[in-house]
């Protein structure tokens, strides 16, 4: 149970603390503003006796680390202003106003808005909504100082300590919003009532269900119950469609003063296990919007699914050409078609035509409006969750073949080495001719007699693609564009929809062509809209933190490589609780301190050195490791107003405008776009730069929330599939190591676990740790003659086999462990 705020007992005089401690008395210092002495100090906190006498030596260990500064006998927090001299109270004193908005103003200097990222241990840490002068990474918040804040939640945080090394610690001063509205998790009937216990583990709280609120309207109504019956009808019994099952649930009254969040049923989900509730449960889990309110459902049926003669108005016709989609086997809405023609004085025509999406979902519609919300649509394994309904992005808006469809053309001229010479935009229908696959493509580029005489007529279409495709990627790779090529899993479904495998994602020349178009087009949208200077939504990639670039390089030396950056200026400092051992014949030496390479300016790192390291590593057994470690080391991809470049593709300009159907950012370019067409000399766009911002924040944030949803259910599909191969041995690679074990990959399948350094212990009757200098987990000692050969080291890119031996379904993960 969570302490109880001290004023929740209003009636009650409040009771001396026994005992201040070192996180209690910064805050209290924090807020005061003013230095106070040792009886100030008491006297505040309503210390008596024993704790009284503890907060001389308290205040001594402060001063030694740093924390606090004592001048004449009186302390204040370090870095904190001295204290103003107070003048002589006159018969008209000033106003007190003034001097209570000075200090309010002191006091917001410690003060820290974010969202708080909660641990299931209790204690979390505030990712702040603007960087924070001095602070190396987040607000570290202890589990006692949470107060009433819930994992998600956007907060206010007060800095309570100022470490040395630029670590800062604080506590939650008050909720802001609240992240989750509704909770997923297990129903169960209890002794004391009904609970909910939720499927996320940051959520410390379990969810109390009042009697009655666990009936939704549909069971009500079975038992023949009206509300006011409910709850005593829900006392006298237990009904076998909730015990245990999986349910959403409505808050209605969230944690405060150490009260236990309440809420009500008001969907259940099924059982645990039951096919399809998995992905209902991360559905609700990570908030997704995945139904569609009638209002929208309305305007988009009413939406004709055949292109209008009146449609045609003002565009162009490309209807004559053998065009065509590439897609994936499983995909249904289909974005963009392409065609390649050759000019005549040589080189290339790449025509890439996008769905016209604009013209169906209008700014400011209700279509519009649930396409914001949602932001982007979600691909699980068996089921998506579209951005629009499926009489858009499966019918009229998708390029199907053999039907007209109205798109957004871009038209650009290329030389035979890639190089752009112009490029066109405009409004247009095509008539795609075939709805083509990767694989396909492939096949008839590589030759194959069934696949070349079912496509004789687009032959030679593919390949000028492919030879197209090869100069745009060549020519992106002159300028220091990174490809990283890692794969992804792959579920495999028999007929009857059961998992019988999961492979890694291959990818081919048809792969490669669709990419390089789509980058050619997004590039020269970009180059255009900049040239204008219409303001517009950027896909931007900004240059890697130096401290990750330096982690990386430590890790990339352990395996013999380095980026090679030049003219690097650096401090090297001592890491705490860090070692490393000697090199070399040293190597069995005793242990030196461990350093970090901090710089003294900004590293000239560019994605050239990303790309040369790349091309070093390829083929190599530890490619897939560093290029994993290389991609960690760099930051995410978002949306911005602001044209702040792409680092990864080396590009000064790039957005997103080829899949409208799935991606709202891309169908803001698509109307800025065609506003654009239509107001030839206009500078300004249909966009305020702050609207441009707002779309920006939220859309990187539903592409976040797409992304760890997507990822989680394939975790869940991993656990699912790996129950029944249990006692398995497989050969791995270890890809990640931490304090509590080290995380392998599979080989045979596409398959991730852990470890756990618990089990290496019992396996090999020896004391293991992790050494954070070469990132690996070393026997200490033998505890007894079995397996005591050599050494036993565990160090990342290492390979070994395992045995699967259990399910973690607490974190859906898979547990292994290492054949001695």
């Amino acid at each position: 149970m969570k302490k109880k705020d001290r004023h929740s007992d209003q009636n009650r005089p409040p009771s001396p603390p026994e005992e201040i401690d070192e996180a209690g008395l910064l805050a209290h210092l924090s807020t005061v503003g003013r230095s106070q002495s040792i009886r100030e100090i008491a006297s505040a906190l309503h210390l008596r006796h024993w704790g009284r006498r503890s907060l001389p030596k308290l205040l001594s260990r402060l001063k030694r680390s740093g924390d606090v500064d004592e001048s004449h006998g009186r302390f204040r927090l370090t870095g904190q202003r001295p204290d103003r001299k107070v003048p002589a109270r006159t018969p008209h004193p000033a106003p007190a106003a003034p001097v209570r908005e000075t200090r309010h103003a002191r006091q917001d200097l410690n003060l820290i808005a974010g969202r708080l990222v909660a641990h299931r241990d209790g204690y979390g840490f505030v990712v702040p909504d603007k960087p924070i002068p001095n602070m190396d990474g987040d607000l570290f918040v202890g589990s006692e100082a949470m107060g009433d804040a819930m994992h998600g939640d956007h907060v206010l945080a007060r800095i309570v300590r100022r470490h040395p090394d630029g670590r800062f610690e604080g506590r939650i001063e008050k909720v802001t919003a609240r992240a989750h509205p509704t909770v997923v998790g297990l129903f169960r009937y209890g002794p004391h009532g009904n609970v909910v216990l939720p499927y996320e583990t940051r959520l410390a709280h379990e969810i109390i269900i009042p009697p009655g609120d666990e009936l939704t309207p549909a069971l009500r109504e079975k038992l023949k119950l009206s509300p006011a019956e409910a709850p005593r009808a829900s006392r006298r019994s237990r009904l076998p469609e909730l015990d245990g099952a999986v349910v959403d649930v409505e808050i209605t009254r969230y944690p405060r003063g150490g009260a236990a969040p309440a809420g009500r049923v008001v969907e259940i989900l099924g059982r645990h296990g039951e096919m399809g509730v998995d992905v209902e449960i991360v559905i609700r889990k990570h908030h997704l919007p995945h139904i569609f309110p009638d209002e929208v459902l309305a305007q988009a049926r009413a939406i004709p699914q055949q292109v209008q003669p009146a449609d045609l108005s003002g565009r162009r016709d490309f209807r004559h050409l053998s065009i065509v989609t590439i897609d994936g086997e499983t995909a249904k809405d289909f974005d963009d078609a392409v065609h390649v023609a050759p000019r005549p004085g040589g080189g290339f025509e790449l025509q890439v035509h996008i769905a016209d999406v604009a013209h169906y979902v209008r700014r400011a519609s209700e279509l519009d409006r649930e396409a914001r919300l949602r932001g982007t649509s979600v691909y699980f394994p068996d089921r998506a969750v579209p951005m629009l309904p499926e009489e858009l992005s499966n019918g009229i808006c998708s390029l199907n073949p053999r039907v007209d469809r109205l798109v957004m053309s871009a038209i650009l001229q290329l030389d035979a080495e890639g190089n752009t010479l112009s490029t066109e935009f405009t409004p247009g229908v095509i008539r795609s001719v075939e709805r083509m696959t990767y694989t396909n493509v492939h096949k008839v580029l590589e030759g194959d007699a069934e696949m070349t005489a079912r496509y004789s007529s687009l032959v030679e279409n593919f390949r000028r693609m492919k030879t197209l495709a090869l100069a745009l990627n060549a020519r992106r790779v002159a300028r220091g564009s990174i490809d990283f090529d890692l794969p992804e899993p792959i579920i495999e479904f028999d007929a009857a929809g059961r998992m019988i495998g999961i492979s890694r994602s291959v990818r081919n020349i048809a792969h490669r062509i669709i990419e390089e178009f789509m980058l050619a087009a997004n590039e020269a949208v970009a180059a255009y809209l900049e040239r204008r200077g219409i303001p517009s939504l950027h896909r931007v990639h900004e240059k890697p933190d130096a401290k990750k670039v330096l982690e990386f390089e430590e890790l990339a030396r352990a395996f013999g490589y380095s980026f090679g950056v030049e003219d690097l200026s650096e401090r090297r400092i001592a890491v705490r609780h860090g070692s490393v051992r000697p090199a070399g014949r040293e190597r069995h030496s005793r242990m030196r301190p461990m350093h970090v390479a901090l710089p003294s300016g900004d590293i000239a790192i560019r994605p050239q050195h990303y790309q040369r390291l790349t091309a070093k590593i390829a083929g190599k057994p530890e490619e897939r490791i560093l290029s994993y470690l290389m991609l960690r080391s760099l930051k995410q991809a978002r949306y911005a107003a602001e044209p702040l470049g792409h680092f990864a593709l080396a590009a000064d300009h790039y957005t997103h405008f080829t899949s409208p159907i799935r991606r709202y950012p891309d169908l803001i370019v698509h109307r800025i776009l065609k506003w654009a067409l239509e107001n030839p000399s206009a500078t300004k766009g249909p966009y305020r730069e702050s609207e441009l911002q707002e779309i920006a924040v939220e859309t990187s944030e539903a592409e976040r929330r797409a992304d760890a949803a997507e990822r989680e259910l394939m975790d869940w599909k991993t656990v699912q599939y790996m129950e029944g191969h249990l006692g398995e041995e497989y050969d791995a690679l270890i890809i990640s190591v931490q304090k509590f074990g080290f995380f392998v990959e599979l080989f045979d399948v596409f398959v991730e676990g852990l470890v756990p350094i618990d089990r290496l212990e019992e396996t090999f009757s020896a004391r293991f740790r992790y050494r954070e200098s070469d990132h690996a987990i070393v026997a200490e000692s033998l505890r007894s003659r079995k397996n005591s050969g050599a050494r036993r080291e565990f160090h990342l890119g290492g390979r070994l086999r395992v045995r699967a031996e259990r399910i973690d379904s607490f974190r859906n993960r898979v547990e292994f462990s290492v054949l001695a």
